[in-house]
């Protein structure tokens, strides 16, 4: 009974001793490093783990039944859970549910494989680690830990059964790298994971030297997307204005849907402005964006009576509906209306104040499904900053009918020649008011609106003529609905003084017009063959058209559409029409019998090129348009040809765009510049050269460079936000250089005076290193023989900082700002900066 547990005993041994020499076997064949071992382990005590523990390890892996614990070498992994550790050694206690992991020494002595925690969306890069899985509480030293687009660096921390993390001697910072450029270091720092990071007495370092700015605390928001808090002001001064803080304020959150920034710039001499802007957005249903703005800007000290004050104000709205939400009807909305100085006082862009013109638009479209029918409805607005000029449709309703074949049978046996007659229509009704900025919307400005009723109908048809001409016969037929309409009277008065006298009457009326056409056009090839090696054919196209059309005349009586009425106290009549400021004008005074002649001509050769798979034809355009247009009219007594016009367009060196156009008048004319019954061609030429312009532009760039995966870090959605609402100061450093060149030169001689403009403008940028970038803007006018406006633009890429200079050299915009600044959003307001405004000069 003894010998039976030796034999047991034994039986073991040996059998151990078997698999222990098929491992080794094993372990011949097969590199030590590729061996992966990985065992499971489930436990369902209360005081063990109570789900399944994945762990791994490349290099060995020792576990001791008796201590309850495992003991993992080389890239050892451990997986409970949503608890996922890498390390070099870590080391599983399961009697008392705790994880330590630490690094291990590479060949060279340095530390490698530092341990990786991750939980959910926290993760933690450390020295050395302890980890309590059933208390969720753990001990981490030396740690790396990215929360949201900030780091947390500490000596140690602890973490709580909340999961807070408490940081002894940590720093705050945006960098990534592990020995950080700047931080924010604080003895103590709590870390609430998607709400904030709170430390105590803080100060900002700069590769590890303390500054000045030292604060009594700290709080940074940590959520993720949009947050509220304040927005720092900017400060300075200025020689006009006093000592400044600009764009301070505060920024209310809300929600992923909307946010809202208030802001406001304060001045030491009184001035001031404010500011809302708010961004919207809807997933598949519609975004959009608005700003407010106000400013009351005074020259110099308020005190003193030559002072002027300036109240400016500025909106802007932009509005645009996904097309997935309605596929039939579709809102937008960009607006752009303001007081016609602001750009010029409170533009921040360089080049804002160059705008004069100010256009906004709101528009709702509906497509009728099924119908050929279309609506639409639009509240537009006009505005020109230097005659305070504006202009408003209030509102503008329109309603479209596509183009229909009416005589078309769908089970018609071939095509005749009434099936391609087709008709459309359209109906447009407009209310508009014109004014100036400050009387726009006055009782008697309100009382001269315009506003009418236009409907117009046009049908037309084409058919071919002997297999080569395309024929196109067409009638317009348009009418007008007006609620007033116009009566001159004269008037002379007891003083001598005779004038005339315009009444406005109240009604419905209507102004019928119509006209009919018939174009004929052709195509003409010609082609010439070289055998050379490389050039083998050129293909000359020119089409011709002509056009006969025809319209009455509308001012004679039988319409009604025209008056005459005494002009002065010689009893001369005066022509006028009734429907003179009617919104569509009035039908046409005058009979027009037109044969118009237009030629359009394009050219372009054949290539032959040898490739490793042989022979290779290229197309490439030469003149890609060449138009001479002109006109006859047979329906008045002189003066029955029209200008001739000609128009080039093509590409040169495949980089080179090059546009010219020129005008010429068949007619003389005498000393004082007026028209005479004589031919130019009297003279041996051609026309008199009115008018003609001649353009050069190119665009050239170098090759993108190629991203490196490995150095390119993607942007967090904050960041993105930030980078889409500052396009302007968006810097590509993709492409090494551009260059942006145009030149353009009009000459001008409709009578005796000659006018010449000429001017040449240019903007590029140039990566002179992967950090450094340089760009600018400038210009030359060859009339006034000055620059035009000059911007230089120098960005330095300082890993988490960077560094802009603007500098406007000369000129009404003079002024140069440096900024250097933390690159990300969350810490966008530390900065510094010195700036000299344009008004300072």
């Amino acid at each position: 009974m003894r010998l039976l547990p030796v034999k047991f005993i034994f039986i073991q041994f040996c059998l151990l001793i078997t698999i222990t020499s098929f491992a080794q076997a094993v372990a011949k064949t097969v590199p030590l490093d590729s061996i992966k071992t990985k065992m499971d382990t489930t436990k369902t005590g209360d005081d063990d783990f109570k789900d399944k523990v994945n762990y791994y390890a490349d290099d060995s892996m020792r576990v001791d039944m008796v201590n309850q614990k495992a003991y993992l070498y080389n890239h050892a992994r451990v997986l409970y859970q949503d608890i996922k550790l890498n390390a070099g050694y870590i080391e599983i206690d399961f009697g008392k549910n705790l994880l330590y992991a630490t690094s291990i020494k590479d060949s060279a002595g340095r530390d490698s494989q530092l341990p990786v925690f991750e939980q959910g969306a926290d993760k933690f890069t450390a020295g050395k680690m302890m980890y309590n899985i059933k208390t969720k509480k753990g001990k981490i030293n030396e740690v790396i830990t990215q929360q949201n687009e900030g780091f947390i660096h500490g000596r140690d921390i602890k973490k709580d059964t909340n999961n807070v993390y408490y940081v002894a001697h940590g720093k705050y910072t945006t960098c990534d790298l592990e020995h950080p450029h700047y931080y924010i270091g604080a003895k103590k720092i709590k870390v609430i994971p998607d709400d904030k990071i709170i430390t105590g007495p803080a100060c900002l370092y700069i590769a590890d030297i303390p500054t000045p700015l030292v604060l009594p605390f700290g709080y940074f928001p940590n959520k993720k997307g949009r947050r509220s808090g304040i927005l720092l002001p900017s400060y300075g001064e200025s020689n006009n204005l006093g000592f400044f803080l600009k764009d301070g304020g505060f920024y209310f959150g809300g929600s992923e849907k909307m946010d809202l920034a208030l802001r406001a710039d304060i001045y030491g001499n009184g001035s001031f402005g404010v500011k809302a802007l708010s961004s919207y957005k809807s997933i598949y249903h519609y975004s959009g964006a608005y700003s407010i703005s106000f400013s009351q800007i005074s020259d110099g000290d308020r005190v003193l009576p030559t002072t002027q004050t300036r109240n400016d104000y500025f909106v802007r709205w932009n509005h645009s509906q996904d097309p997935r939400t309605h596929p039939t009807s579709r809102f937008t909305a960009d607006v752009n209306a303001g007081s016609s100085k602001y750009n010029k006082y409170n533009g921040n862009v360089t080049g804002a104040y160059l705008q004069n013109t100010f256009t906004s638009n709101i528009a709702y479209a509906k497509t009728f499904t099924g119908t050929p029918f279309n609506f639409s409805a639009n509240l537009r607005h006009s505005q020109n900053t230097l005659t305070k000029l504006v202009t408003a449709s209030l509102p503008e309703l329109a309603l479209s009918m596509n183009r229909i074949y009416p005589f078309k049978k769908k089970d018609a046996v071939g095509n005749k020649w009434y099936d391609k007659i087709g008709i459309s229509a359209s109906a447009n009704a407009r209310n508009d008011i014109s004014a100036g900025d400050s009387t726009l919307f006055t009782n008697q400005t309100i009382r001269q609106m315009k506003n009418g009723i236009h409907v117009a109908v046009p049908i037309s048809t084409s058919f071919n003529l002997l297999k080569i001409f395309t024929v196109t016969p067409a009638i317009n037929m348009g009418s007008s609905i007006y609620f007033q309409s116009t009566r001159e009277r004269y008037d002379a008065d007891t003083l001598n003084h005779s004038h005339i006298l315009q009444d406005t009457l109240r009604g419905t009326y209507m102004a019928n017009d119509y006209s009919i056409s018939t174009a004929i056009s052709t195509h003409l090839y010609g082609d010439y063959f070289f055998k050379t090696k490389h050039l083998k054919q050129i293909r000359h196209v020119a089409t011709p058209t002509i056009t006969a059309s025809y319209r009455p005349d509308f001012s004679e009586g039988q319409y009604g559409y025209y008056q005459n009425v005494e002009g002065d106290t010689t009893h001369k009549l005066k022509q006028y029409s009734v429907y003179q400021y009617g919104i569509y004008g009035s039908p046409a005074s005058g009979r027009s019998g037109l044969v118009a002649f237009n030629l359009n001509n394009t050219l372009e050769a054949k290539t032959k090129h040898q490739s490793d798979s042989g022979a290779v034809y290229k197309k490439v355009n030469l003149i890609d348009n060449f138009g001479v247009s002109f006109s006859y009219n047979a329906a008045v007594s002189d003066y029955n040809w029209s200008n001739i016009n000609f128009t080039g367009r093509t590409k040169l060196f495949k980089k080179l765009d090059l546009n010219a156009g020129a005008t010429l008048d068949p007619y003389r004319i005498d000393s004082a510049g007026n028209h005479v019954q004589r031919f130019e061609w009297t003279n041996n030429r051609l026309g008199r050269l009115t008018a003609s312009s001649i353009s050069l532009s190119t665009s050239l760039r170098s090759k993108e460079k190629k991203a490196d995966p490995k150095a390119t870090k993607q942007a967090t959605p904050d960041e993105l936000d930030y980078i889409n609402s500052h396009k302007d100061y968006y810097v590509d450093f993709s492409v090494p250089w551009s260059l942006n060149i145009y030149y353009n030169l009009n000459y001008s001689k409709p009578g005796i005076t000659k006018t010449i403009t000429q001017s040449a403008t240019f903007s590029g940028d140039l990566s002179v290193t992967k950090k450094w970038k340089i760009s600018m803007t400038s210009g030359y006018d060859f009339t006034s023989k000055k620059l035009t406006l000059t911007s230089i633009n120098v960005y330095r890429d300082l890993h988490c900082w960077e560094m802009r200079f603007n500098w406007v050299p000369f000129g009404f915009r003079q002024s140069y700002s440096v900024d250097i600044s933390i690159k990300s959003a969350v810490l966008k307001d530390l900065k510094l900066s010195r700036r000299k405004d344009w008004y300072d000069y």
